[in-house]
């Protein structure tokens, strides 16, 4: 039985990675600790395989008041938590980390891509990154998972302004954007198999396939029985407001990983490993809005 400690008790990702462990009962014993205060600190890390940091800062409006507390918690407190897994003899940390260290509001992302993160959540992750993967050693192996858009029951972000959008307007572009996303689940299963492999690296982890703005917005529409128009008349707004607002093109703008940066990364795996995908886009649309209506 592997023993997992996931330091960050109210974490989406934390909560929800747990929960996904129930389908395999008898392998894994989890538990979780809050990283608020410095109780942690005195908490005994030795009796655990492996270390999962989701604790972190994100979804807030950045400000000049709140711009330490990003370093604080996304990067010192995150370093200090995989020194104290190494020096407690910890084998196995990772560290939750995001696409946004790319400082990219639309693109390609590939192998080769250099992060140039612009906010402080993107700057503080990505100093963390190099924080952590500073420790490594034989006996201490650092996976950095970097996902997209996360989407899922009681998500937090950008998903459920969509979901309001979905819900009352009649009609939407038809707007021919890629976005990478990730259901929960499916980072769950990734993530699963990152602690069995006990995988090094970094990884990108996404849905199989890219998800299309009016394609999503279509599909949260008919999980509440509405159905949206979809037309192209709309298109030159777009077009404009992917030059003039960052809030358009995090929308409509087109933002992907590569599909073979995240198969390359893994091809130490075997070939069955490689679909984390636990069921289709569809389907986790309309397991997601079940928790909306």
């Amino acid at each position: 039985m592997k023993k997992i400690l996931i330091t960050g008790k109210n974490s989406y990702v934390g909560n929800s990675f747990e929960t996904w462990l129930e389908n395999y009962p008898g392998e894994f014993e989890v538990n979780k600790i809050s990283v608020r205060d410095d109780s942690w600190k005195e908490y005994d890390f030795a009796k655990y395989d492996v270390v999962l940091h989701v604790a972190g800062i994100a979804h807030l409006k950045e400000t000049k008041e709140n711009k330490e507390q990003y370093y604080k918690v996304n990067r010192d407190l995150a370093y200090e938590i995989a020194t104290k897994a190494k020096n407690e003899n910890v084998n196995h940390f990772v560290f939750l980390s995001s696409m946004s260290v790319y400082g990219l509001e639309t693109g390609v992302i590939k192998k080769e891509t250099q992060p140039e993160p612009r906010s402080n959540y993107g700057k503080s992750k990505l100093q963390a990154e190099q924080l952590i993967k500073s420790l490594k050693h034989d006996n201490f192996k650092v996976a950095v998972l970097r996902p997209p858009m996360i989407y899922g029951e009681n998500c937090k972000g950008n998903y459920p302004k969509l979901v309001k959008v979905a819900k009352i307007t009649p009609i939407f572009p038809d707007f021919g954007n890629k976005r990478s996303m990730i259901y929960i689940d499916n980072l769950s299963a990734f993530i699963k198999i990152i602690i069995d492999k006990n995988q090094e690296g970094t990884y990108f982890p996404q849905n199989k396939d890219y998800v299309n703005i009016t394609e999503l917005v279509s599909h949260i529409s008919q999980a509440h029985n509405r159905k949206i128009i979809a037309t192209n008349y709309l298109n030159w707004l777009v077009r404009i407001g992917l030059y003039l607002s960052g809030n358009i093109r995090k929308v409509f703008g087109t933002l992907i990983y590569d599909e073979k940066i995240s198969i390359d990364e893994l091809k130490s795996l075997n070939e069955k490993d490689f679909n984390y995908e636990t069921i289709s886009f569809q389907e986790s649309i309309l397991k997601t809005e079940k928790e909306y209506r």
